[in-house]
């Protein structure tokens, strides 16, 4: 039934993706290929979240192996803990596009009521990774696992924070079509939600991703995965792809603006107005703007992203590749850092009595 489910969502998940234009599958060659192979193994579906990065192939690995390793790929805590942390990222980092699949998973996988214990430490845990998105709260956080588990869930944070970006640049509001009544939607959701949670059920082994991308020296900001060998070793691989993503594609004023705003990011909502974009990016050669204020937005308030905003920077000769290399370096700058401020200790073990 996956394999079959996966080939009928080929083509109506193609239709989410705006902005850039995807490779279809009947046209995959070389690395692009071979990843969306392993999406539609692994994950059920070729998902449009993975597939928009396919104009730039090795950025496309980069986003499968971080997915792959993080959530899909069993570990010590159960999947649909994981899509609990999904889902509380994205509602933070307003993404209801992820919001809606990831709820409709975690549904999927959890029967309502079936026990209420591990119902409640799934929403400690949620609570706990929400700490990336308000610098000041993570400073009292407390992680409701042991260390071992609180970094495999880190990790499904950082992806995310990453994810969340990109998604709400180049998709949909809802993996759902638009033109689905109200009154069917939620019956949609919830038959979607089962065919997740099919393939979610299903053991993946760690580690399989990695040969898509060569091996890379861990970032000191990524330190906080090292006792997670898997997952060290991808977010290694793929952060050193997207940095060099952000080499060629990012200009140098650019970088160094966003990291400056880093810097400074307590990782609170900037309001609705864009008004602090222009402040910001007035000190930029003129030239570098318009990938100043996309780069900006997608890392701060990407929910904000227009057509306007991407077609300034189509003007200046940016292709699909270099498009989906600056949203994928400003959506992993800002995820990197917001995972840094979530704490990794443990609840101590209660006292003897």
């Amino acid at each position: 039934m996956t394999g079959l489910y996966a080939r009928v969502a080929r083509r109506p998940s193609r239709g989410h993706v705006r902005r850039v234009t995807p490779v279809p599958v009947e046209r995959a060659e070389g690395l692009v290929a071979s990843v969306y192979a392993q999406v539609e193994r692994d994950f059920g579906m070729l998902a449009p979240p993975v597939s928009l990065h396919s104009p730039a192939p090795d950025v496309l690995a980069a986003c499968w192996v971080v997915l792959r390793e993080t959530l899909v790929a069993a570990g010590r805590v159960d999947r649909a803990t994981r899509e609990a942390v999904a889902a509380a990222v994205s509602s933070a980092n307003t993404c209801p596009y992820c919001v809606e699949v990831h709820s409709a998973t975690m549904a999927g996988l959890v029967r309502s009521g079936a026990d209420a214990a591990l119902d409640a430490r799934r929403a400690r845990v949620a609570d706990w990774a929400r700490a990336g998105t308000d610098r000041a709260a993570a400073r009292h956080a407390v992680a409701p696992v042991d260390a071992d588990e609180a970094v495999e869930l880190l990790g499904v944070a950082l992806v995310f924070h990453y994810l969340n970006r990109m998604v709400n640049v180049f998709l949909d509001p809802s993996p759902i079509p638009a033109g689905v009544p109200e009154s069917v939607r939620g019956g949609v959701r919830r038959v979607f939600g089962r065919l997740m949670a099919r393939g979610a059920r299903r053991d993946r082994p760690a580690g399989v991703a990695l040969d898509l991308l060569p091996p890379a020296p861990s970032a000191p900001d990524l330190g906080w995965a090292a006792g997670h060998p898997v997952l060290a070793d991808a977010l290694a691989r793929a952060g050193a792809v997207i940095d060099a993503a952000g080499l060629r594609s990012v200009p140098a004023s650019v970088r160094e603006l966003v990291a400056a705003r880093l810097d400074d990011w307590d990782g609170r909502p900037t309001g609705i107005s864009r008004a602090w974009v222009g402040e910001a990016v007035r000190a930029l050669p003129a030239a570098d703007r318009p990938a100043g204020r996309l780069a900006l937005l997608t890392a701060f308030a990407a929910y904000q992203v227009d057509d306007e905003v991407v077609d300034s920077v189509r003007a200046g000769g940016a292709d699909d590749r270099a498009l989906v290399e600056l949203t994928a370096w400003a959506s992993m700058a800002a995820a990197r850092r917001a995972v840094a401020w979530v704490p990794l200790d443990p609840v101590p073990p209660a006292a003897p009595s």
